[in-house]
This record gives structure tokens, C-alpha cells and sequence, in this order.
């Protein structure tokens, strides 16, 4: 990858904005307070202080590399631009009728989530191309002409197209936009057969809408961003990281802002996979606590795991199909409201709840002083003495104890008759188990046993809790790197320039046909090297080849990987075999006398990923200076025991800090449970094995 000696990663979560300025080898790193009105705010804020800190003026920044979580806060709160759909007559419907799965089986009085336009925002125009891309009614202009006279007498400012089979024939959706571009030239067009040109019409179509529906938000943001930068005298190229955990230019970001859903997530999980590389650890479980969400994600042989649908907006406790299905590729992972902000509140069971809703950064958690009166993860951290009141984001927040213990007992206290400190243990300790069971159904949807794995932890709140998850899921050990607190946005720096191109072409095993297959990855190629040529013109590009493949009556393809000889000399036998290797790894055997279909295929162009150095592991060697003692609780005795305060920076290489300690930086604080021991390793990683 393209080295440039003063990078600049900015990573905008819900509470907190983190930027990392990054000087050779050498980081300096802040977080500011979200601004959400003008996100592009904190963000120069952010700049200015680490550039202080680095003693250069912000024109010496060569590249930015940033990712956001504003796309996933307009579609999780509607509020994106007034948008309509045009569709096949017929299929108006699709994207309320959703698929026959219902998320929670015997509940009659299920509620599913409203689609993101409702019925009179949807258009539909006489056309249809079947299932093999064949016209079997033509589109005619005059019509189109009709449904775009409609549109333009609503005042959309966004328009959606989503034609049947269109993955597969374009050509009616272009003509939908050609008549668009000419009779109204300032309305955004989003076509389904280039945002997804993939075969399930309810995802592709949700995702079409879903770009459609952010995209005049991020295009002014971006541009907003981009001048500001400007008038700062940053004047180098922006890049933007996507959901699928690599790097893609700010007009492509502009062109398809739903693929920046999920971004910084996926910033967190390239970072860790960067840590397991260090590590030479094939088994990672990366674990991203922020203000707002918790991110879990499995990590084998040093590259996170992918998919090409997820959910956004999860309307019933994270349940998996309550949400807004978006069919792009992505890093697998599961995220489950469970931040530092993320606030308690009782059930109709008197039971102890945490989240999905969050205080934020405005007014942020209780101890804040901003206003808040709920309490939050943050507010029973703070009470339990995981937090140092006057030393909490390097002493730039004040946090006040009294405004915690008020906000826990008179939301929890008084109904359950508890003191604030039971109240704080018992949602800490809710947390924690929300956090590990969804870890406990991640690690089994994918067959893996956790014991085997070993956690990294970063985000602001991770630390504090991740040695309480090991506990829980008796994981052995623990990684905290450097600059935990801010690690989305190193992982940024970390991030590889990719894009990946797929496309939904229906083809039997039985009805093989090599020289299709080898036009259609080659197209692919040419089509992802494309979008990373735009972003550096120099680099080296690999290609990764996939194929999605199921015997044939399933409901459900699984991804087969093949090598580039694979997929450039397509053979039914090397075919069969693959899905046959790996079917059988997850399900135990292959099934004998059905036919094997392929439905997608996909080709991901990316750099080369950032060479690393190995870290040789040291043993203890000495204790470390304790900066002083307080008194911390420790769920696993439920007691509150005196507890050692190390300051993080003063550590030196093969330093132990037992347990029960604190480690402290200025972005976050490591909790080290009496269970545990913590020893400081060559690269500054903090690593936190069981005590013996």
C-alpha cells in the first residue's frame, strides 16, 4: 500500500469523534465530543489538537482516511431525504411485504418494522425482464415520462429505481435514469443494478432505497467536510472506509453512501485482524465497545470474516430479521446496543435492561453534568470505581459521582430497593452478559469454540469490561493494544484501498459453462480494479475470486473462495469439490444426488495488506510502580477489594500489574479483575492472561 508520511484517521461515533494523526511510526491521538448538527466540526476540532500535539500546521497532512457512522444514524432514525421508488408494475409492495420469516415465530402480535417509504412514495412503470434477462415487456419512454411528470410535482429530492431481474438486464433502469437526468437535473438517482446487482428483489430493493435515501445527506456532508478542510489549508485527498474493511474515494462514497453503514465497525475489525497478524494468532475475537454500540467479531487467520447482507436499524433487541435487511459486502459481525452511554431502565418484569438507547454525547451520561438524568454504563463504571472522576478523557471531562449514584437509585434503587452500588453492579453486570451471550450465538452460528480464541479489545469502553467478558466466556487471554480508545480510526491507517464488485448470474453446476464463466469474473476484475485504480493509480492490486453456491432447492448459498487459476480456468470438477470441502465443515456431510447451483459472484480488488512486524511475547519481568490505590469492585467476588492505579505510559516492557488493578491512559482505563494479571509486551499491547 501506498505509504504517505502524515495520515490523519478520523472515525465519527455516536458520543465521541476520534482522530488519529499518524507521523511515520510515531501516533498522536484525541477524542471530542460528537457535534451532530455539523458533524464536520469535531472533526477540524479533532485535527487542530492533534496537530498541536505533533507540533505541524494541518496543510502538512498528505492523506485523510475517515469513516462515520452517520449513514447507520439516518436510516436507524429516518431521517433522510424525501426519496420515491420506481419499480416493476406488480412489485410496489415488495419492500413492505418483506419474506416469509418472521423473527419471533409464535408472537401474534408481532410488529414488523415499516419500510423506509411508504406506499405513496412508490411508483411503478409497465416493463419486465425475466429471470434469464430477457424483455418480455418493453419499457416504454412516454410512460416513464408520466411517473417522472408525478415525482417532479411531489419535490423528491432523491429517487430510487428497482426493476425486476435488473442485475441481470440494466438496460430499462438506465432508461428510467435518462429521463430522470433530463426533466429534473437536481434530483439524486440511485439505479438497484449498480448499488446491488444482486438476485432477491426485497434486499436489493431496500438497499437501492436505503442509498437513495442518504445519499443527498452524505453528498452534503462530504462536500461540507471537503471545503471546510479547504478553508483549514488541507488541501490532500479524503478517502472514505467501507463496510466491507477497506478504503474507497470520497466520490464513490458520495455515488454509494450505503456502503459507508457500518464503517467504523469495520475500521475496529481491520485493526484487530492488524494486532493478530503482529501476534501471529489464527483465532481472534475483536471486541468494540463504544458510547454507543458494542461490536463483536471473529477473526480467523488474521482476516476478518465477511458477508454480503446484513441489518441494519434492529427494531426488537437485536434480533436478528427485525431490521432493514442492506445487501452489500460487509465484515461479519453482531452489534448489540451495549455502549458507554447505552442507558438502564426496568422491564414490566422489574428485570434490569441496558439499552438500545443511548444518552450520546448530548446530554451524554448522568455524571457528565450535561442534563442527563438516566443512568448509563458509564454512570455504574464510574460508581463501582472503574473510572477516576477527576481523570476521565485525560481530565478534559470532569465526571461527578454524586449525579450517578442519584440517576441509579432513583431508576433502579427505589423500585428494587437497592443501594447505588448493588443497582450499578447488577447493570454492569446485565451489560456484560448481554455482551457475552451475543459473543456465545456469534461464535456457534459460525461453529467455533471461544476457548481456543483470544479477545483484543479497543474502543473507549472495551477495556473497562472485556476482562469481566473472558471471565464469562472463559477466553484465556486478552489484548489491549495502544491507542485502544481511538482504535476504529487507526485501523483506518491499517485499511487496505478495496472494492468489490459481485453480480447475480443463475447457474447449475449441471449446465457448466466455462467460457461464461471465465467473461463473467473477468468483467468483475476489470469493474473492482477500477474503483481502486481511482483511489491510487500506482498500487499493486490483488484480486480475491468468490462464488455463493447451495444444492439446489435451498433457501441459502454458503461463499466458496477459489484462486485466481480457479477462476480464470473455470472446472465443474474443482467446483464441486470446494463447495463439497466446505459444506461438509459446516454441516457435517455433503448431500448425496442433488445438483449444485451457483447465485452470485464476486470479485474483490484490494492492495496488499500493510506488512507487519512479529512481537516476540515477554514473561513478567518486574512489578509495576503504582501510582496509587482505590477501591474498585470485582463482580466475580461481588465485593469491592483495594485496588492498584498504573499509569499505562509509565509502564516499562515485561512490567506485571496484578489483579485487581486499573491501568490508565488519557482515552480509556484497563479493568484487570483479581482473576487476571496484566503484563506490558514490546509494542506497548497490554496483555492480560489468567493469574496463576
Amino acid at each position: 500500500m501506498h505509504k504517505s508520511s502524515i495520515r490523519l484517521g478520523v472515525d465519527i461515533g455516536g458520543t465521541f469523534t476520534d482522530v488519529v494523526l499518524e507521523i511515520d511510526a510515531e501516533q498522536f491521538s484525541t477524542k471530542v465530543l460528537t457535534t451532530y448538527a455539523a458533524p464536520e466540526n469535531a472533526i477540524i476540532d479533532g485535527m487542530h489538537l492533534v496537530c498541536n500535539k505533533a507540533g505541524i500546521m494541518p496543510s502538512d497532512i498528505q492523506q485523510i482516511i475517515h469513516g462515520t457512522t452517520l449513514a447507520t444514524n439516518a436510516l436507524i432514525e429516518r431521517r433522510g431525504a424525501k426519496t420515491a421508488l420506481i419499480t416493476t408494475q406488480g412489485f410496489r409492495d415488495v419492500i413492505e411485504m418483506r419474506t416469509e420469516s418472521r423473527f419471533e415465530q409464535y408472537d401474534l402480535n408481532l410488529n414488523l418494522p415499516e419500510p423506509l417509504l411508504p406506499r405513496q412514495m412508490r411508483y411503478t412503470v409497465e416493463e419486465r425482464v425475466d429471470a434469464k434477462g430477457n424483455v418480455l415487456i418493453d419499457l416504454d419512454r412516454a410512460k416513464v415520462e408520466a411517473v417522472v411528470d408525478q415525482i417532479a410535482e411531489a419535490g423528491y429530492k432523491s429517487v430510487a429505481v428497482g426493476l425486476i431481474h435488473s442485475y441481470l438486464n440494466d438496460e430499462h433502469e438506465k432508461m428510467v435514469r435518462e429521463v430522470l437526468t433530463e426533466k429534473l437535473p437536481d434530483v439524486m438517482v440511485s439505479l438497484s443494478s449498480e448499488v446491488s446487482p444482486q438476485m432477491r428483489e426485497y434486499e436489493r430493493f431496500n438497499t437501492v432505497v436505503a442509498n437513495a435515501y442518504i445519499k443527498p445527506l452524505m453528498k452534503s456532508y462530504l462536500g461540507r467536510l471537503e471545503g471546510r478542510l479547504n478553508n483549514e489549508g488541507v488541501t490532500c485527498k479524503i478517502f472514505l472506509m467501507h463496510s466491507g474493511g477497506g478504503i474507497i474515494s470520497i466520490e464513490s462514497a458520495a455515488d454509494f453512501p450505503v456502503r459507508l453503514v457500518e464503517s467504523g465497525p469495520a475500521g475496529g475489525a481491520v485493526f484487530a485482524a492488524n494486532i493478530a497478524a503482529r501476534y501471529n494468532l489464527d483465532k481472534v475475537l475483536s471486541f468494540d465497545m463504544g458510547g454507543t454500540t458494542a461490536k463483536i467479531c471473529l477473526i480467523k487467520n488474521q482476516t476478518p470474516k465477511t458477508s454480503r447482507v446484513f441489518e441494519v436499524a434492529r427494531t426488537y433487541r437485536f434480533k436478528k430479521g427485525s431490521g432493514m435487511p442492506i445487501s452489500i459486502p460487509v465484515i461479519d459481525m453482531v452489534e448489540i446496543g451495549a455502549g458507554g452511554g447505552s442507558l438502564a431502565h426496568l422491564d414490566s418484569m422489574r428485570q434490569i435492561r441496558v439499552g438500545p438507547e443511548s444518552a450520546g454525547s448530548e446530554p451524554g451520561p448522568a455524571c457528565y453534568g450535561r442534563g442527563g438524568e438516566k443512568p448509563a454504563v458509564t454512570d455504574a463504571d464510574l460508581v463501582l470505581g472503574k473510572l477516576d472522576p477527576d481523570n476521565f478523557a485525560g481530565g478534559s471531562i470532569q465526571l461527578h459521582t454524586k449525579n450517578s449514584a442519584a440517576a441509579l437509585e432513583a431508576v433502579l434503587g427505589k423500585t428494587l430497593d437497592m443501594d447505588a452500588q448493588t443497582a450499578a453492579f447488577g447493570l454492569a453486570e446485565v451489560v456484560d452478559e448481554n455482551m457475552a451471550n451475543a459473543a456465545r450465538v456469534h461464535a456457534v452460528e459460525n461453529g467455533e469454540d471461544l476457548s481456543e480464541y483470544t479477545m483484543i479489545a479497543f474502543g473507549g469502553a472495551a477495556p473497562l469490561h472485556a476482562a469481566r467478558l473472558c471471565e464469562k466466556l472463559g477466553v484465556e487471554r486478552l489484548l489491549v493494544p495502544p491507542g485502544a480508545g481511538v482504535g476504529s480510526a487507526i485501523g483506518f491507517l491499517r485499511a487496505p484501498f478495496s472494492f468489490e464488485a459481485n453480480r447475480s448470474v443463475y447457474m447449475k453446476l449441471s449446465d457448466f459453462n466455462g467460457s461464461k464463466i471465465q467473461n463473467l469474473l473477468t468483467d468483475l476484475k476489470a469493474e473492482s480494479n477500477g474503483f481502486v485504480r481511482n483511489c491510487d493509480a500506482s498500487a499493486e492490486i490483488l484480486s480475491e475470486f468468490k462464488v455463493y453456491m447451495r444444492y439446489s432447492g435451498q433457501g441459502w448459498e454458503i461463499p466458496i473462495i477459489l484462486t485466481e487459476e480457479q477462476a480464470m480456468n473455470p472446472d465443474v470438477d474443482t467446483f464441486e469439490r470446494l463447495f463439497e470441502e466446505d459444506y461438509t465443515k459446516l454441516f457435517g456431510r455433503p448431500v448425496e444426488g442433488l445438483d449444485i447451483e451457483i447465485t452470485v459472484w464476486s470479485v474483490n480488488a484490494t492492495t496488499p495488506a500493510e506488512k507487519v512486524a512479529p512481537v516476540t511475547t515477554l514473561s513478567a519481568k518486574m512489578t509495576a510502580d503504582v501510582d496509587k490505590q482505590r477501591q474498585m469492585f470485582d463482580p466475580a467476588q461481588a465485593a469491592y477489594l483495594e485496588a492498584s492505579v498504573v499509569l499505562r505510559k509509565q509502564m516499562a516492557n515485561g512490567a506485571e500489574a496484578k489483579g485487581p488493578a486499573a491501568i490508565t491512559e488519557e482515552e480509556t482505563t484497563i479493568i484487570v479483575p483479581a482473576s487476571r494479571t496484566a503484563i506490558r509486551q514490546p509494542d506497548g499491547c497490554i496483555d492480560v492472561v489468567v493469574r496463576t
